[in-house]
């Protein structure tokens, strides 16, 4: 579904440098999941990027189980870069009750995120998240691709999930 207001604000220039991940991405094909404390899956998502004319981009994701079709894993937040500068933030809050600020830099077309606030729910499902990580990459042949990794209490950082996305609008 696209956003009626990102055809017709006009992009406030801040975010110039992030206009690449305007629009409603779609997996191109299932992604891929894993952690130590779950068995692996496979999964679909539609992330959509869209703005108001304010210095800052709205997004959502959500991910659907890849063979059952059921919803799984639901963000959605705000993305905003520091003017003249090419630090970037997400501040994200997740379905399931965890929500956190991502601060890192953009590079290119690169975007490289790293924990720097996370809250949850007092009654959120334990193990806790206690560190995320993200990549967010336009590559040469315009796909999107993002890469998350994710520490648990008393855990290393390890990949959680892995996909590819192709521009639907």
């Amino acid at each position: 579904m696209a956003c009626p207001f990102h055809q017709s604000a006009e992009l406030n220039p801040t975010l110039l440098a992030l206009d690449w991940l305007l629009g409603v991405w779609e997996s191109d094909e299932p992604g891929e999941g894993s952690f130590s404390s779950i068995p692996p899956f496979r999964y679909n998502e539609r992330l959509h990027f869209s703005h108001v004319g304010q210095p800052v981009i709205n997004f959502m994701f959500n991910a659907f189980h890849a063979e059952n079709k059921k919803p799984m894993h639901r963000e959605c937040g705000f993305i905003r870069i520091q003017p003249g500068g090419n630090r970037v933030a997400f501040i994200i809050a997740q379905n399931s009750g965890l929500v956190e600020i991502e601060e890192g830099d953009l590079t290119g077309q690169q975007l490289t995120l790293h924990t720097h606030a996370l809250a949850r729910t007092s009654f959120a499902k334990e193990p806790h998240v206690q560190q995320i990580s993200r990549v967010f990459q336009l590559r040469p042949d315009g796909k999107l691709e993002q890469t998350v990794s994710m520490a648990m209490e008393g855990g290393p950082l390890m990949q959680h999930l892995h996909i590819t996305y192709r521009r639907s609008s």
